[in-house]
């Protein structure tokens, strides 16, 4: 079996040409099922042969938020040009319940220190303090400084498995519009981004989304705000005093309705293409990598590196579909909690 799978004549064949190729002059007892644990367990194999199963880990989403900007999402938008102010970044911040966004503009250099003073004048002056904040693991959200602040505010850090930016999707979705948007506003308008972009916030937060069903500034103060297309009349009749508190109330109880039939509708579509598994602690397992991203180095970047790394230890598991992992000494750099779509048996 030795010289049939790893000599250089033959070059690691799954299990079922290799039984194709020695049953036509060998036979013993159970051959197939000894034939298939064997090249199972070959290290190599493990490492360079692609999956051509579903992907594993069924869709698991964060719990609906009960109130307005309680629970909220923030990612950074890099790489901009810069403009006059030097500002090269902006500062995403999402409510995950209504929806409603605020786009800061910030350096990339700037330190957690200056975010801090935005975030505070931003978003705890207007909004208050949140219960909890779902972010990537940009060095920002993982200094200490920035851990130690929420953690003396009461509030919970949740940070997405590394290189699986599904966990922020409704920040990675975010900055998507946004900036789609901001290449309309360069093209009909020209000028900076920066100069567009309170406007392009209006525009997101007084139009119409479709999982909750109204614009965000419906879901948070009772109606959208007024706009040159919806110009009222004097004396027009408004809401006013309890009846638009009573009409916000009423929205607040539909909302959260809105967005479970949403999740429901994209649970059940996303499933389809994916298969449950799951690992135990102390188990051992590949951790698949992306050569293309550079996500581990392995001395040279390359389309022939390996396809996954391992086997590696797993240390605890978070959550219902990632786990922390016990890595080698030389990929301490790197964020040991992953999704269980980048691992394999």
């Amino acid at each position: 079996m030795h010289e049939s799978h790893k000599s250089k004549y033959s070059i690691h064949p799954g299990s079922d040409k290799m039984y194709q190729d020695l049953k036509k002059l060998y036979w013993w007892p159970n051959m197939k099922a000894i034939i298939v644990e064997y090249v199972g367990k070959c290290l190599t194999c493990s490492r360079v042969k692609a999956e051509c199963q579903k992907p594993s880990g069924l869709l698991v989403q964060p719990e609906i938020p009960m109130w307005k900007w309680e629970r909220i999402m923030m990612d950074f938008v890099t790489k901009l040009p810069k403009t006059s102010n030097r500002h090269d970044t902006i500062w995403v911040i999402v409510d995950r319940l209504t929806k409603s966004v605020h786009f800061i503009p910030t350096r990339e250099t700037d330190s957690m220190e200056t975010l801090t003073r935005f975030y505070i004048k931003e978003i705890v002056s207007q909004h208050g303090v949140p219960i909890s904040i779902i972010s990537d693991r940009d060095i920002h959200f993982t200094s200490i400084f920035w851990q130690s602040l929420q953690s003396a505010l009461g509030a919970q850090l949740d940070m997405s498995t590394a290189y699986h930016p599904e966990t922020d999707g409704q920040s990675e979705r975010t900055i998507q519009t946004l900036e789609d948007m901001l290449r309309a506003c360069v093209i009909d308008f020209g000028k900076g981004w920066e100069r567009h972009l309170p406007l392009v916030e209006f525009s997101y937060n007084n139009g119409y989304h479709a999982s909750i069903k109204a614009a965000p500034f419906e879901a948070l103060y009772g109606r959208k705000c007024r706009s040159p297309v919806c110009w009222t009349k004097v004396g027009d009749v408004q809401l006013t005093g309890p009846e638009i508190i009573h009409e916000t109330t009423e929205k607040i109880v539909q909302i959260p309705q809105r967005l479970q039939v949403a999740r429901d509708q994209q649970r059940s579509y996303a499933n389809v293409r994916r298969r449950p598994l799951e690992f135990q602690v102390g188990d051992r397992v590949m951790l698949k990598v992306s050569p293309r991203k550079g996500v581990i180095s392995f001395g040279k970047r390359g389309k022939l590196n390996p396809r996954y790394i391992g086997p590696l230890k797993i240390l605890e598991r978070i959550g219902l579909v990632a786990y922390k992992l016990e890595l080698p000494e030389e990929l301490k750099n790197v964020h040991n909690t992953f999704h269980i779509s980048n691992l394999k048996k």
